[in-house]
């Protein structure tokens, strides 16, 4: 089945896995648009992407910001006359707290980060996805939703366990429009988001793989490709699913 024509919108798309999956998508035959907030590596992705005869367009706007994903998605929306496929790829880590000294403003920013921003695209996204080809929404989780976190990182895995509820709320909700929707639990993958202790702590980075059955980190490829067949046709008939991608981390080894 051919998929020139169809449109995917890919939050937080210009970096790391997010971007891995707009280039995945795009050579898959789908037009790409990239969203990010930095307009300066937005412009350079799409270059990159029309270089290799990917047709993308960029847009910028910060996805916890409840009126710019509205307008912006019902800009794609309108100018594509559909969306095929909606990547909520854009989410983070926010910083490290403990409960005791968190402050109100740094919980509503990873809760924003994470589960907001996964409610508004999705929201603004479903008129169009009524209109798209086998449309499907993709969220992200992680491991995190399950352990609840490392250290200082117990608001990131509450906020990932609400986007593993609402992925299959909203897969409840739109499965009477054929709207599929599923999430990707990524597990350690060799980003930017690790850049940090990868520069001040390389053996503990090194360690890592330790931890992973299959032994190695994963890859931003390694994500790009089960979200591929996750919004194809041969996924049709799987919805409400979350797919670990951690090399078999989540069971320890």
């Amino acid at each position: 089945m051919s998929n020139k024509g169809k449109i995917a919108v890919i939050t937080g798309a210009t970096g790391g896995i997010g971007f891995q999956v707009a280039k995945r998508l795009g050579k898959d035959g789908y037009t790409v648009i990239l969203n990010g907030i930095e307009d300066e590596a937005g412009a350079k992705r799409i270059e990159e992407l029309k270089a290799e005869g990917i047709t993308a367009e960029y847009y910028g706007f910060d996805v916890t910001n409840e009126e710019a994903v509205t307008s912006n998605i019902n800009k794609i929306g309108n100018k594509y006359g559909k969306i095929d496929v909606l990547v909520n790829n854009a989410g983070g880590l926010g910083g490290r707290s403990r409960f005791e000294e968190m402050t109100t403003e740094f919980y509503r920013f990873v809760m924003a980060l994470n589960l907001d921003s996964t409610f508004f695209a999705s929201r603004a996204a479903i008129p169009f996805l009524k209109k798209g080809e086998h449309p499907s929404i993709i969220n992200y989780t992680s491991n995190a939703g399950w352990t609840a976190g490392g250290p200082g990182a117990g608001i990131y895995g509450t906020s990932k366990a609400g986007v593993h509820a609402i992925t299959r709320a909203l897969a409840k909700d739109l499965a009477e429009y054929g709207i599929r929707v599923n999430a990707v639990s990524p597990g350690t993958i060799d980003t930017p988001f690790h850049a940090q202790i990868k520069a001040t702590k390389p053996e503990v980075f090194a360690s890592w793989a330790n931890n992973i059955m299959l032994g190695r980190l994963g890859q931003p490829e390694d994500v790009a490709g089960v979200v591929s067949f996750l919004v194809s046709k041969d996924a049709s008939f799987v919805t409400a699913e979350t797919i670990q991608i951690g090399g078999g981390q989540a069971l320890g080894i």
